[in-house]
């Protein structure tokens, strides 16, 4: 099977979406005000994308080893289905997620970035870093983008698991009028 033939298996697959934040969602870096505030900057382009999918029927899940208000308010705003803050185990929240959607390990899809994503990582069907990824997470992958986390490199894997299941024109049909 060929490497194309072998990805497009795998996209077809897909029921649930699950997503790192700081260096996914975000390009990793986190700006502290002087009063104790945080700022992350969010690709317009990957939220689109996140909401797309949840009008497609997939289910997407944020699972971040951080807490933050801004991740709530992220979740909310992409219409994330859970969030999962201070998660320093994501294999453990993974395993939970499995049991409470009813889905297989094939059928998810998990984007990292970092060391602690790597065990997530190797349980999924469809395990991708980001361009920006630690060299370890990359070597794991199924998929590593072209862009980098927080600069559409989200939205580029769910461009491709829309067209893999044959999704895309239905998930576009009312801006192309």
């Amino acid at each position: 099977m060929s490497f194309e033939s072998e990805l497009q298996s795998k996209l077809q697959k897909i029921k649930l979406f699950i997503t790192d934040i700081d260096g996914v969602l975000t390009d990793g870096r986190i700006i502290f005000g002087n009063y104790g505030d945080e700022l992350k900057f969010f690709d317009v382009h990957d939220g689109f994308g996140l909401v797309m999918l949840r009008r497609m029927g997939f289910k997407t899940i944020i699972i971040t080893a951080k807490k933050s208000r801004i991740n709530v308010k992220r979740a909310k705003e992409v219409q994330a289905v859970k969030l999962y803050q201070n998660a320093k185990d994501k294999l453990k929240v993974f395993e939970k997620v499995l049991k409470q959607f009813r889905v297989e390990p094939q059928e998810v899809c998990f984007i990292g970035d970092d060391l602690m994503d790597i065990p997530v990582l190797k349980r999924v069907g469809f395990a991708v870093a980001v361009q920006n990824a630690v060299q370890e997470v990359k070597g794991l992958a199924h998929y590593v983008t072209q862009k980098n986390g927080g600069r559409g490199a989200v939205r580029e894997v769910v461009d491709m698991i829309l067209r893999a299941q044959d999704k895309w024109a239905e998930a576009t049909v009312n801006y192309f009028r």
